[in-house]
């Protein structure tokens, strides 16, 4: 299966069910307060500018490995796990301090210059900071609404809404991980790991899998199945990320290449250039690595840095590797299950593509 053309197919379908959602919303919203409604339309515009709905088409695979019957309705309540990614990005941005999100200026940053140019502020940057947070948080409510209003069994629902919170609980763990390590300023590759199954994998894979599993009444061996194929393919999905925010295409992209570099982040390929560099090479990476007015240069000394190292190398190796893990267990697992077909194809042919990507 050709995984990257199933994404943008199913986008497709998902896309209007996302912005017709918001209209609604923002038409009700309308009515109670203008200003809400206009940050609400502003949230529309960076959704449908950009993402390829991965996690609504894992939500969307998981309910048919489970043998779910209703793809209209699993359509239709995807979106739920999107909304979840949008207000933990809106978070995120203002956390890494990122002033694009799919080529548009960031909530923070885009009430940061309102407040400069129209509001009696003293302080824009923590009123654009605030305005975000609450944002973020009205659009993560949306979330658990799409699924709480849908009309799967009762049962269902509250077993899918309280997947949704365990999914939000620990990336917030991966997420202060992240945070901490960033700010620590060194780290093992041991610490990376688990906030890459943390933060990504069991939110980006495994979490999305399970809910439409869930929904379509999978058991526990299936569920656990999904995981063992989950979190080395979801911790595979950050280290290609990780590579292409260093060496990916601004342009393709629609986000800054080198905000992690000046962000300080710590990741594989930083853990590991640090392992294996010279005096002058740790230097240069000691030198670069956070630096908020990050030059072309210095980013140009950085890239050659790790892959002088073997760092990229290594990296890529690694995801590989893990990729390789995923399948494996995929295939191991649903040798006694009903699974269905397209669906495992979906989800081989998709772990593929994870380390193939480019954007």
């Amino acid at each position: 299966m050709d995984a990257q053309k199933t994404l943008t197919e199913l986008k497709k379908k998902i896309d209007p069910e996302i912005e017709r959602y918001l209209n609604l919303v923002i038409r009700d919203t309308e009515k109670i307060d203008k200003n809400v409604a206009d940050a609400l339309r502003y949230v529309k515009k960076i959704i449908l500018a950009g993402g390829k709905r991965a996690r609504a088409v894992f939500m969307y695979y998981g309910y048919l490995a489970a043998d779910g019957k209703d793809l209209e309705k699993i359509i239709k309540i995807s979106i739920s796990i999107e909304f979840i990614q949008i207000f933990l990005l809106i978070h995120d941005d203002i956390i890494d301090q990122d002033d694009k999100r799919h080529g548009i200026t960031t909530i923070h940053k885009r009430y940061e210059s309102l407040g400069r140019k129209f509001l009696k502020t003293r302080d824009p940057e923590h009123f654009g900071n605030s305005m975000a947070i609450i944002v973020g948080d009205m659009i993560g409510a949306f979330g658990n609404r799409v699924i709480y209003e849908s009309d799967f069994r009762p049962e269902l629902i509250v077993k899918a809404l309280h997947k949704l919170q365990n999914i939000v609980s620990m990336t917030c763990v991966g997420e202060m991980e992240d945070v901490y390590i960033e700010n620590k300023g060194r780290a093992t590759e041991k610490e990376i790991m688990s906030m890459y199954e943390n933060k990504t994998a069991k939110y980006t894979v495994e979490g999305p899998l399970h809910l439409g599993a869930i929904l379509g009444g999978a058991d526990n061996e299936l569920l656990n199945t999904l995981s063992r194929y989950s979190i080395p393919v979801g911790i595979a999905f950050q280290i290609q990320d990780d590579i292409l925010g260093i060496f990916g295409n601004e342009e393709k992209m629609g986000k800054s290449v080198g905000s992690d570099v000046r962000q300080g982040k710590q990741t594989i390929l930083v853990t590991k250039a640090y392992e294996k560099a010279s005096h002058d090479q740790k230097k240069i990476l000691d030198s670069v690595l956070g630096k908020k007015d990050l030059t072309l240069k210095n980013f140009d000394n950085f890239k050659k840095v790790i892959v002088e190292t073997g760092s990229l190398e290594y990296a890529k190796k690694l995801a590989s590797k893990l990729i390789k893990q995923g399948k494996e267990a995929l295939e191991n697992g649903i040798k006694n299950q009903q699974f269905k077909p397209e669906a495992k194809d979906f989800l081989l042919g998709i772990a593929d593509y994870i380390i193939s990507r480019i954007v």
